[in-house]
């Protein structure tokens, strides 16, 4: 459904250059929920923004549905719905006015594909009338969503739909995004949440510009062959600042309460390092092997890319 052949950007600020976009290469399946996972400055933004056909590549080719970004403008807008980052509705207009604006622009009406919104609009109904500027961050990204779906799109593109959002906010509107996907939409997602990762059909993983690795979650989970521990002790500071000294371990990162580190092949000891923290005067040192998350994944990809 979409195709993506090194499409390159480059932005210009008096005499910096930043590339945003280097030579990526990606594909979207037909009915797929994808998502595009990376942290702020990765190049989502610039990506979305050139498959909905309101950003220029500098290089490359990227296709939607057949239809190419540049010469097929036209028909690619009217078959893609688009939420982007920064909530874009009209403030000053309520909740209906809003939804009956963008049906009026996509010649439809809100009668003829209610359908497609109900489970989601019937949420905000009762505040149709109150300004989009009033409402919740919950309440605006479901009015974004109805506006985006209301002219029946083939692809649906979403600029970190839950950032900013409640916890329980962000689960309901990924349920929300499940139902659309088994109802035959392709929806392609960029978020900066690593666990949100788990809840697509296949994910790439993207930092500077560039796609690190492109599979499905579990598959990313089960080819990351290296071992890995959680580690825990009084004084995390330094701890961490040791474990990078301790020369068996390739690569140490704080996660929550814990660091995870990973040692190097063959050096798989961790009652020795246990010793080793023990003699520079840790106390409370705990060790446990642990199964990698995607935020693992992403970090290892991301150092061996830089390595």
């Amino acid at each position: 459904m979409i195709e993506i052949d090194n499409i390159s950007k480059t932005y210009q600020t008096g005499k910096t250059k930043v590339q945003a976009l280097k030579n990526l290469n990606c594909s979207v399946k037909n009915g797929e929920l994808f998502g595009l996972i990376g942290p702020d400055g990765a190049g989502k933004t610039s990506l979305l923004r050139i498959l909905t056909t309101l950003l220029l590549a500098d290089e490359g080719k990227a296709t939607v549905a057949g239809f190419d970004v540049i010469k097929d403008y036209k028909k690619i807008r009217n078959m893609i719905g688009y939420m982007p980052g920064r909530f874009s509705l009209y403030t000053d207009l309520s909740v209906e006015e809003n939804l009956q604006f963008f049906a009026t622009i996509f010649k439809t009406t809100i009668q003829e594909n209610y359908h497609l919104i109900r489970d989601i609009y019937e949420q905000i109904e009762p505040f149709k009338n109150r300004k989009a500027g009033q409402l919740s961050g919950g309440m605006k990204q479901k009015l974004a969503l109805c506006c985006a779906l209301i002219h029946k799109p083939k692809v649906l593109l979403l600029d970190e739909p839950t950032t900013g959002v409640d916890v329980v906010s962000r689960k309901e509107f990924w349920r929300m995004l499940k139902r659309l996907k088994e109802a035959g939409l392709t929806i392609m997602v960029a978020t900066p949440y690593m666990d949100e990762a788990v809840l697509c059909d296949r994910v790439a993983l993207i930092q500077n510009g560039q796609i690190l690795e492109t599979d499905a979650p579990d598959q990313l989970i089960q080819n990351h062959r290296h071992p890995l521990w959680k580690v825990k002790a009084n004084n995390m500071y330094a701890l961490l600042q040791d474990l990078r000294q301790y020369e068996a371990i390739e690569t140490v990162h704080p996660f929550g309460e814990y660091h995870h580190a990973t040692p190097k092949s063959g050096t798989e000891d961790m009652p020795a390092l246990k010793s080793w923290l023990e003699n520079k005067k840790h106390e409370a040192v705990e060790m446990e092997a642990i199964a990698p998350n995607i935020e693992d994944i992403f970090m290892d990809l991301m150092q061996n890319k830089t390595s």
